[in-house]
Parts: structure tokens; C-alpha cells; sequence
């Protein structure tokens, strides 16, 4: 069942404000585990989680930020 344009840009919403938050405290978390890497290693694991966060959601962001396609006016 594909979402609507308005659903994807309410999910959207909702996944930055709340889940981008609680995924950039649990990745800290797990990293605060481990005793400190050396820098560039901590920012490649950081870049890796954050290309992993994004990907499930891919198809909820996808042509959020154009116009709506179902407009009868384009006005939005």
C-alpha cells in the first residue's frame, strides 16, 4: 500500500523530529561503549549510521520536498 503525499510528508515530519533524535542517542550510546577510536574511525562509523538510519525510510522521504502531484492546481 503506497502512502499518499500527504502521509509521506506527515511521516517525514514525525521521523525527523522524533525518530532522528532517538537514533543520533542510540548511536551515541552503543560508540560510548567502546573505549575511544581514533578520529577518523569514529567519524566513519558515524557516517555509516547515519547512511543506515536513512535507508529504511528512503521511500517515505522520496519527493517530499516537491510539489504535490495529486494538486488540482499546483498550488502547493
Amino acid at each position: 500500500m503506497a502512502l499518499s503525499y500527504k502521509a509521506r510528508k506527515r511521516w517525514s515530519l514525525i521521523i525527523l523530529l522524533v525518530g532522528l533524535p532517538l537514533y543520533i542517542a542510540a548511536a551515541l550510546f552503543v560508540v560510548s561503549l567502546f573505549d575511544r577510536p581514533p578520529f577518523w574511525l569514529e567519524l566513519i562509523v558515524y557516517v555509516v549510521l547515519g547512511f543506515l538510519w536513512m535507508m529504511p525510510f528512503r521511500s517515505v522521504f522520496l519527493g517530499v520536498g516537491k510539489a504535490d502531484p495529486d494538486a488540482e492546481n499546483g498550488d502547493e
